[in-house]
């Protein structure tokens, strides 16, 4: 098993699925198992980040089915991840379209030089 260490923020996820600190260490581990038989690493990016989104589904999953009884559903976690991955994806988009254009810009100056 991989002992990739817990997201700090677990306590705060427990906290806000309404599920105990130790039932969240517990789900971690589940998704960090599944992660790593998904992908077949234990480690790096990909592997993280399906950790992450296991993790998550599973907290989603586990917070529904303990507030049926509720009159407040639990809050949904994943669209954070999945906001923020999206977002982080949007900047590397916007620096190679901007390194994009300074190359082509630099290569037609370049190119403008050696024609005259």
């Amino acid at each position: 098993m991989n002992s990739m260490k817990s997201p700090k923020i677990l306590p705060w996820i427990a906290k806000k699925a309404g599920i105990s600190e130790e039932l969240a260490l517990k789900l971690w581990r589940r998704a960090v198992g599944e992660a790593e038989y998904l992908t077949g690493k234990s480690e790096g990016s990909e592997f993280c980040g399906l950790a992450i989104e296991r993790f998550l589904s599973i907290v989603e999953d586990e917070a529904g089915s303990l507030s049926t009884g509720k009159l407040n559903p639990a809050p949904q976690l994943t669209w954070m991840w999945r906001h923020q991955t999206r977002m982080s994806l949007l900047s590397l988009m916007a620096a190679q379209n901007a390194y994009r254009c300074w190359q082509s810009t630099w290569n037609d100056m370049v190119g403008q030089k050696k024609a005259a």
